[in-house]
């Protein structure tokens, strides 16, 4: 979930050409196949995922094989999502070697949906669709669906965004504690720069783990991110990227970063080294500070909203999956599909292995809504993360979000190291994204 997918434009042109034609005339044997289908005949259903999706590990796969004792689940899963994707691709174009079932990440759905969306089953126009489209939030239910109303693919768990906090480190720099007084500090992301600069000043560290933390999370608080509504890149335009980027080359320029590269070693190290004190962290980023720091960060950490939440709330991370239509399972695998992801198995999957539902309903439910962690405090992680979900915008997503995205990080980051100023190197940022899309 961590590592988003990369994306080639040539080769992802010709898989879209190959797939338009291999759907061709495939509607017939799509309706005879439903037709033939017998629920209680013996099948063994594949699934592909990546990272830690934990559907074996909250017990979904066993608990849907004992009601349905016909059903063997088989898993393939492939540990980096960037790989998974490249594998998947490989298997489009091929037109065979599809699992029943398909994981797709955020990082790359908005390919999927632009370029392959003829391979998978589509949802909307099932007898249920009025349904399923209610089981989810309309963000999520929009971030796989074309233009023309398919919707290919069901939302599993989602990445509503907070901020993550250092009691300790507050402590020591004369800053409130108590998660109500740090939300005071904070209600716009003007304000959470102005704390930071007092923090450099009292503290004489940086304040957050990086520029990134900022752009990445504040950018799709914006009426647009990358993308204008019809998804065409427009990251020169977007109102979303003009205010990130403020807010996140002003805390470049200033030093008030550690300018880490999220995900290294180096950054992995720094959550016990104290090297940072706030960090905007989705829900799944909970358990990934867990796993960084041990038994010894427990109590250390805290939770409040993120900038600007009560405005606009920002998501980062979740997957979904998909029933590419022309397996030898559909049915079965559809039927599977919709289980996994209903509430009651998204609050499961909350409540066994953290990963924050894409359901309004299962976020509702008291097992969710009334949860809080003790690790982070006792924080009730259920309503803060529920509100911000509560709160984030329909906002379009394109193809090339992660490569545009890895543009102005990168810029973000010569602003930090190398002292370029943040009007060239918001051009660099342009000419790097426009490389990516091809222009």
């Amino acid at each position: 979930m961590f590592s988003p997918s990369r994306r080639n434009a040539a080769v992802g042109a010709a898989l879209a050409v190959l797939l338009t034609t291999a759907a061709c005339g495939g509607s017939d044997d799509s309706a005879d196949a439903a037709a033939d289908y017998d629920p209680d005949a013996p099948v063994t259903l594949t699934v592909g995922t990546f990272g830690t999706m934990d559907f074996d590990n909250a017990g979904l796969y066993d608990e849907y094989m004992e009601l349905h004792p016909n059903v063997t689940i088989e898993q393939n899963n492939i540990a980096q999502s960037a790989a998974y994707y490249k594998s998947l691709q490989t298997r489009l174009a091929a037109g065979s070697g599809l699992d029943d079932i398909q994981a797709l990440e955020i990082g790359f759905i908005a390919d999927v949906v632009t370029n392959h969306s003829d391979a998978f089953v589509d949802w909307a126009a099932e007898e249920n669709a009025d349904e399923l489209e209610g089981n989810f939030y309309d963000w999520k239910w929009g971030q796989a669906s074309t233009q023309d109303g398919a919707t290919i693919a069901l939302g599993t768990d989602s990445g509503p965004q907070a901020m993550c906090y250092r009691k300790d480190l507050f402590q020591q720099a004369g800053l409130p504690t108590d998660r109500a007084q740090v939300a005071e500090l904070w209600p716009t992301w003007d304000a959470y720069l102005d704390t930071a600069r007092q923090y450099k000043t009292t503290a004489g560290a940086a304040f957050l783990d990086s520029p990134a933390s900022i752009f990445s999370s504040s950018v799709y608080q914006g009426e647009e991110a990358y993308n204008d509504e019809d998804g065409n890149p427009i990251p020169g335009e977007s109102s979303g990227v003009e205010s990130a980027w403020g807010y996140a080359s002003l805390a470049a320029e200033e030093g008030l970063t550690a300018n880490l590269s999220q995900f290294g070693d180096e950054w992995n190290a720094a959550f016990s080294n104290g090297a940072f004190a706030t960090i905007a962290c989705p829900a799944w980023m909970l358990g990934y500070i867990n796993s960084q720091m041990g038994d010894a960060g427990a109590g250390l950490w805290d939770i409040a909203p993120l900038p600007g939440s009560s405005e606009s709330a920002s998501n980062w991370g979740g997957s979904f999956l998909g029933v590419p239509k022309d397996g030898e399972n559909v049915e079965a695998a559809k039927e599977l599909a919709e289980w996994l992801t209903a509430p009651e198995q998204q609050i499961k999957l909350f409540t066994e292995t953290a990963h924050f539902p894409s359901s309004p309903a299962a976020a509702d439910d008291p097992q969710v809504k009334d949860a809080v962690n003790e690790y982070f405090s006792g924080a009730p992680t259920g309503q803060i993360f529920g509100a911000a979900a509560d709160g984030i915008r329909r906002t379009p997503i394109g193809p090339y979000d992660t490569q545009i995205q890895e543009a102005f990080t990168t810029a973000l980051t010569d602003i930090a190291s190398n002292g370029t100023s943040p009007e060239d190197a918001f051009q660099d940022a342009l000419k790097a994204s426009e490389q990516a899309i091809g222009g």
